[in-house]
């Protein structure tokens, strides 16, 4: 009760302090760890170590063996900070595990367990030991005997008075494990005193025992034979991750046994295995779950082998994959907390909070690592922590549950007090205040509450968004949040800005270098915004600041244009002008094209020079995006004044090479012919060369027509629709000229081979049908299909095909018009591509809807009411050739309007609700399978002004005053259905 009423208290200053992080729960920096103590050193003192941060500091207490430790009642425990201190520590009171707890204004977390305990080592009995006698090639075991102790020993032999320990060989062993010294095969040498050493590391001591004499029999030598293994490692051994763990074995045998090790299953040892000198000791480094399994070691001799074996069975402590997370939650929130740990064997879960258990109650469900809690109040505020253990060891994660209740807050989170859009953009106004639990929010525009609409909707964080922005929407709008601790307003203006619009935009020029010229780049924009102009030329800025050559921003606060004097031909490219402001970027973009005249050939060789001609080459030069018409040839000599033309033969090659298409086996090359000025003598002609692509050679031949553009090369061997080199040149009686550059050519086509299927058909009116089938899945064997011809006929045998309509690209559907009512039509679909039309698919047919209602609607009468127009009129009788009627159109528009409305009706009567401020044209048809049918006489509808004491309309003189009462009565029955 004490903490739930401190919880209360503390509520307001919990909440106040949430935004800003100032208070943080309890969080371990430093936890106890197991400490073995050295028994001798009892008058000294023990630390187990605890450290925590937080706000507020967070004060300690601590646990052994789950009491909690009384400072007041016990004179040697202290604490330091928040680690404990034991002073001359017992083994009888202190040994025991101990845990730390730190707790501040937010909650308790609980430490990992330490456990403390004593190293001791006895001194060794005083007596002396027997004689151990052996023969010479006999093995022996002496035994060290350690005396009472606790921690971990190391072991080791003194020979004769000799300081130095016994060293190990493939013939001497000390283990670690008992203590004994083993020796496989005694030799005369060994004969002495051998004293057992012992070393207890934790409790800081080394005993030494009394000597064991080793003699050597006199009655002879021992024989040969098979290994005896005498030191071998457990049947089980358990093995933690990550650990190092040592298998030792040692054999007895005359000659000196070897040793190795292998793995039951066949596979290999792993390759970081470590082995001692002798081989007696295998160690397996950083244990992990692939190395467990079955181990064997092999001792063998001449005389035999022994072998020993045992299982590594591997286990790990409890390791995290999932944590939980600080959480704030507002009251009346659900809470759900997931943690997961590994380990082996799978580790089980408790939860604490502020270092108590928690247990399931009403509100609480817990499952394994699974904490949820409903309905959450203040007092489910702490610390929370997850501990997850298995045999080997517990460990815990910390989490702080703040749960928060308070009124509307906008201190931390106000609305915008400026928010800024233009004409036609959408906006967000943004509402988060702080509020647990969550605020309802609503919105008013000046002192007008706003309702959703198309144009405005509150989202779901309580901002307001408003679509298609109208200068009526500017004005202060006002966020009003509640929930049941109060209520919260702010304030902010909405600020609506004329949209910018680029008006003269720079636009395509084509121009000759040396001009000067004017890019345009002119906006409107609301007189309050400021505009930026900057230009770019080929994805660059250009710099006006830097005085850059060529160009000068012209024009006024509303008007960028570029003026770039004298350009050049390197001026050529892309221009574009963006137009900044603080709310938009707009830009435009626009192509300059600079010609020139073209530069001088390049690459000039005169070669085969004759005492009346020589052969001239050239590379052409740059066109300056002119393209080049003709090459002059001049030539001066020491007798000739300047430059003078000279004759030539053709330097000219054909342009627009293409082709394609043509018959099966046939390859059509196109070109555009040469003019008469360009042939440069007689005998002109043209030259064709092709090949396969991938062929090496070429096919050439002539075309002696000086007129001709086109050749068709026919060969039973080309391959339909195969890709062809070609390149034309032209000759004349003076030789051959250049050729144009290669251009791909492909060869003509089969038809398709494959007719459409999942062909169908379906009538849509009397005089509509739409066709449809499956897309052809196309190869060059099979066909290519550059679309599809769908042919339509009727039943009528003195009639042939009435129809075909084509259709390109993948098009599986076809709408076809201007057919007869209730008439059989038959279809089919074939593919067609430029060698004509492949098979046709089997023929679908289908029957017309009967033509629509040749009468129309009669009888009509109406009232107008206000804004409010009631029409009535007869049910059409259709004649057994007309389909029937389904319903009825009313086509309704202003006088002045081209606009027509239509409303559509299953009845014999409609209420429409238009505002009548001019006369009204309004006609009625009937609706049926067939299509719409004849319309009504135009009826025109007089505005109200024009209206005097008339109030219902007949449109026949032959409705009496009794159809005039119904008419009226019907209208006003009706009008809850209507609308």
């Amino acid at each position: 009760m004490r903490l739930l009423w401190k919880l209360v208290i503390l509520l307001p200053l919990i909440n106040s302090c949430a935004g800003d992080g100032l208070l943080s729960r309890p969080i371990f920096t430093q936890e106890p760890h197991d400490v073995i103590f050295p028994l001798d050193l009892s008058k000294s003192e023990v630390i187990l170590k605890c450290a925590a941060n937080g706000y507020p500091s967070p004060h300690y207490r601590w646990k052994q063996n789950g009491t909690d430790i009384d400072f007041t009642m016990s004179y040697h425990y202290r604490l330091d900070g928040g680690s404990l201190a034991i002073s001359s520590p017992h083994t009888d009171q202190d040994i025991g595990m101990y845990q730390c707890l730190a707790t501040n204004l937010l909650g308790t977390i609980l430490s990992r367990k330490a456990k403390l305990q004593f190293a001791y080592i006895e001194d060794f009995e005083t007596k002396t030991r027997s004689t151990v006698s052996v023969r010479e090639g006999q093995g022996v075991v002496l035994l060290c005997g350690p005396p009472p102790h606790f921690g971990d020993l190391s072991y080791a032999w003194t020979f004769n008075d000799n300081p130095l320990y016994v060293q190990e060989d493939n013939r001497r062993f000390v283990s670690q494990e008992t203590g004994n010294l083993y020796i496989a095969k005694v030799e005369p040498s060994d004969v002495g005193n051998y004293t057992c050493f012992i070393t207890n590391k934790e409790a800081q001591r080394s005993v030494q025992g009394p000597p064991t004499p080793l003699v050597q029999r006199t009655d002879g030598v021992m024989g040969e034979y098979e290994p005896k293994i005498e030191v071998r490692f457990p049947e089980t051994i358990q093995a933690a991750k990550d650990s190092s763990v040592k298998l030792e074995c040692f054999a007895l045998g005359n000659p000196v046994p070897d040793i190795s090790w292998r793995r039951l299953d066949g596979s290999p040892l792993p390759g970081k295995v470590k082995y001692s000198k002798s081989q007696a000791i295998l160690e397996i480094p950083n244990f992990q779950q692939e190395d467990e399994g079955f181990y064997e070691c092999i001792a063998s001799n001449l005389r035999g082998r022994n072998l020993a074996k045992g299982q590594l069975i591997f286990y790990a402590p409890p390791e995290w994959e999932q944590k939980i997370q600080n959480t704030y939650l507002s009251i009346y929130d659900n809470l759900l907390w997931k943690c997961k740990a590994s380990g082996k064997p799978n580790p089980w879960y408790t939860w604490l909070k502020n270092g108590e258990r928690l247990n399931p109650e009403e509100r609480i469900q817990i499952e394994n690592g699974t904490l949820i809690i409903t309905m959450l109040n203040v007092s489910d505020s702490g610390v929370y922590q997850c501990a997850a253990e298995n045999k080997y060891q517990i460990i815990y994660a910390n989490a702080e549950l703040r749960v928060l209740a308070s009124a509307p807050d906008f201190s931390k989170s106000p609305v915008k007090k400026n928010s800024f859009v233009q004409v036609g953009g959408d906006i967000v106004i943004e509402c988060k205040p702080n509020a647990f639990p969550r605020a309802a929010i609503s919105w008013k525009r000046g002192t007008e509450t706003l309702r959703q609409s198309k144009r405005m909707f509150l989202l779901e964080d309580g901002s307001l968004k408003i679509y298609n922005v109208t200068r009526s929407d500017a004005g202060s709008y006002t966020c009003i949040a509640t929930n049941q601790f109060g209520t919260a307003k702010n304030a902010g203006s909405l600020i609506v800005k004329e949209r910018t619009v680029i008006t003269v935009p720079p636009s395509k020029m084509d121009v000759t270098v040396g001009e000067s010229i004017v890019l345009p780049c002119q906006v409107s924009h609301d007189p309050s915004i400021e505009v930026v102009f900057v230009w770019f030329f080929n994805g660059d800025i250009i710099d006006l600041k830097k005085g850059m050559a060529h160009f000068e921003r012209i024009g006024g606060e509303s008007v960028g244009d570029l003026m770039i004097r004298n350009i050049q031909l390197n001026h050529s490219g892309k221009y574009l002008c963006t137009v900044q402001t603080t709310l938009e970027s707009l830009s435009a973009v626009a192509d300059i094209i600079v010609r020139g005249p073209p530069g001088p050939p390049e690459d000039v060789k005169v070669e085969e020079i004759s005492s009346t001609t020589s052969q001239l080459s050239w590379r052409a030069g740059p066109d300056n995006n002119s393209p080049i018409q003709i090459f002059t040839i001049q030539t001066q000599t020491p007798f000739s004044v300047g430059w003078q033309a000279v004759a030539t033969v053709p330097a000219v090659a054909p342009v627009n090479v293409n082709g394609g298409g043509g018959s099966r086996s046939e390859l059509v090359i196109t070109w555009e012919s040469i003019p008469e000025e360009l042939q440069n003598g007689e005998g002109f002609g043209y030259i064709i060369m092709f090949r396969p692509v991938g062929s090496t050679t070429w096919t050439k031949e002539k075309v002696a027509s000086v007129e001709s553009s086109r050749f068709v090369y026919r060969n039973e061997s080309i391959i339909p629709l195969s890709p062809f080199e070609v390149k034309v040149g032209v000759y004349n009686n003076e030789g051959e000229g250049s050729l144009s550059t290669v251009t791909i050519v492909y060869s003509g086509e089969d038809e398709p081979q494959l007719a459409p299927r999942g062909t169908s058909v379906q009538s849509f009116s009397a005089s509509e049908m739409e066709v449809s089938w499956n897309a052809i899945a196309w190869n060059r064997n099979t066909g290519r299909v550059l679309g599809y011809e769908v042919l339509y006929w009727t039943d009528d045998s003195k009639e042939s095909m009435i129809g075909k309509i084509r259709v390109s690209g993948n098009v599986t559907t076809k709408n076809i018009t201007g057919l007869k009512a209730n008439t059989i039509y038959f279809a089919s679909v074939r593919a067609y591509n430029t060698a004509g039309t492949g098979p046709s698919s089997p023929p679908v047919n289908v029957t017309t809807k009967k033509s629509p209602p040749s009468q129309p609607p009669a009888n009509i009468a109406w009232k107008l009411t206000n804004s409010k127009l009631c029409l009535n009129w007869e049910h059409v009788k259709t004649m057994e050739n007309e389909s029937e009627v389904l319903g009825y159109k009313i086509l309704y528009r202003q006088n002045r309007q081209s606009k027509t409305h239509i409303l559509e009706t299953n009845n014999t009567s409609a209420e429409l609700l238009v505002p009548f401020e001019e006369d009204y044209l309004i006609e009625i048809r009937t609706v049926s399978d067939g299509g719409d049918g004849s319309s009504s006489e135009e009826i025109r509808i007089p505005k109200m002004s024009s209206l005097s004491s008339r109030g219902i309309q007949v449109l026949e003189p032959s409705i009496h005053f009794l159809s005039i009462v119904i008419v009226i009565f019907y209208c006003f029955a009706i009008q809850p259905l209507i609308r």
